[in-house]
């Protein structure tokens, strides 16, 4: 990165500048994109020339920016930002809170949780206890990250089989996503999480179609594997972040424990 853009882009022009040059693109490039004159393009990002509303929406459009940056292009251009940006317990967010509830509540008794872009922990199923039953009481201090949790020694591989084969693929997964997105935050959590990872993870020939983990539970060990889904189309900042992981059974002697633990833990709850 050049000395240029180690400053935080503020104008419309510098943030134009900064995502111009992040996604690999000349002025040039990004004028026949966006079907403009290089000149005007130039007179944009110096501040010589104030964009439309429209412009600006184009550019945004064209840069391919995440929806936060959006909104923080049109307000420094002086426009109302397109997109709405409330925190998970708003009111306005009641509708999706609430089906995502029944979304968790209709997995059980298989762990599912939701976390935020930086993979804190949001809500979870009464199943989802048993990833961290046992694990640090540190790591378990809010905000839950669990993909701290996922690669931490003292988190989930000390309560079952996690290694780094299971953390790997999502940590490149969310490293190309923090490089396209610019996420300062999500780039230095997955430093912090890759430093707990060995340098590479053990060679094995491949035997089935995913990545498993074993959960030591008081019932013998369950092995499940990771189901990753995001809103097919949010118009929110805070929606657009939130992912929702399902642990489902692998097999069916994992599948049945799992119901015997949910039993047995709804059981001890109308008992009390």
């Amino acid at each position: 990165m050049t000395a240029e853009l180690l400053e935080e882009p503020q104008t419309v022009g510098e943030l134009i500048r900064f995502w111009r040059m992040r996604r690999r693109l000349s002025q040039l490039d990004l004028a026949l994109q966006a079907e403009m004159s290089t000149k005007h393009l130039s007179f944009v990002e110096t501040s010589r020339a104030r964009p439309s509303r429209q412009l600006l929406i184009h550019l945004s459009h064209q840069l391919d920016l995440p929806m936060a940056e959006r909104n923080r292009l049109l307000l420094a251009g002086g426009f109302a930002p397109v997109y709405l940006n409330q925190p998970y317990e708003a009111e306005a967010m009641r509708p999706l809170r609430e089906s995502l509830h029944r979304l968790l509540d209709a997995h059980m008794p298989n762990p599912a949780l939701i976390v935020d872009g930086l993979w804190n922990l949001i809500e979870a199923n009464d199943a989802a206890s048993l990833l961290w039953a046992g694990v640090d009481p540190e790591l378990l201090k809010p905000p839950v990250n669990m993909l701290r949790l996922s690669a931490h020694p003292d988190g989930l591989p000390s309560v079952s089989s996690m290694t780094a084969a299971c953390s790997i693929p999502l940590i490149h997964q969310l490293k190309r996503k923090s490089r396209e997105s610019a996420d300062k935050a999500l780039a230095e959590l997955i430093d912090e999480v890759e430093s707990y990872l060995p340098d590479q993870a053990p060679a094995t020939g491949i035997q089935q179609p995913m990545v498993t983990l074993d959960l030591r539970t008081r019932l013998g060990n369950v092995r499940l594997f990771t189901l990753i889904a995001t809103i097919g189309a949010p118009l929110e900042v805070t929606a657009a972040s939130l992912a929702i992981e399902t642990f489902l059974p692998a097999d069916t002697t994992s599948a049945a424990r799992l119901r015997e633990l949910a039993d047995t833990s709804a059981a001890r709850k109308v008992s009390r």
